[in-house]
């Protein structure tokens, strides 16, 4: 595995646009769909990942935590197919299947998406508030696989909660870590 910090895109910067296909439904899914929502969280993940599979319980309940609130949560899978199988699309609708992700878990075939999004790892997160504008990127919390420090996602989640709340969100933010995005 090898370990990659996230790249830390500047705060404020517009969500770029997606266009992708959801693995479990198979229905087109863009980032206008959530137009309206006081807040959009875009996650990089993959199924073969030590660092996501770290977190898989989690983000599921994460998922569940957040259904009746004013948040899409969307996850993104970029990484190359053909050369790492797992993380194809049935692989992604396994995973989502297996833990119960509520949340469309999209195919970034040509990994356009994550170029634009500047996403390096998985996992990579990027919350964006009600104008699109990025207010959050980084870890889920300090946890990481064999680290001994339980998951909780205190970090993300307290982002999400000030989003929602219209609360500021602290400036000094910790880099995602995780495996790098396996590009063609």
């Amino acid at each position: 595995m090898a370990r990659t910090e996230s790249l830390m895109l500047a705060l404020g910067t517009s969500a770029p646009e997606f266009l992708l296909i959801d693995a479990v439904t198979g229905k087109l899914v863009k980032h206008e769909d959530f137009r309206g929502r006081t807040a959009l969280l875009v996650m990089f993940l993959c199924p073969h990942c030590p660092y996501v599979k770290h977190l898989e319980k989690a983000l599921a309940q994460l998922g569940r935590d957040y259904a009746n609130k004013s948040i899409a949560i969307v996850a993104i899978g970029s990484n190359d197919a053909i050369a790492y199988p797992e993380d194809s699309p049935e692989g992604m609708m396994k995973q989502a299947e297996t833990f119960g992700f509520n949340f469309p878990y999209l195919f970034d075939e040509t990994q356009e998406v994550a170029r634009a999004y500047q996403a390096v790892c998985t996992p990579d997160f990027f919350l964006f508030d009600r104008h699109f504008r990025l207010a959050y990127r980084g870890q889920f919390d300090s946890s990481r696989p064999n680290s001994g420090i339980p998951v909780t996602g205190e970090s993300l989640r307290a982002a999400i909660d000030a989003v929602l709340t219209d609360q500021p969100i602290p400036q000094d933010q910790h880099p995602s870590i995780g495996c790098n995005i396996k590009w063609k």
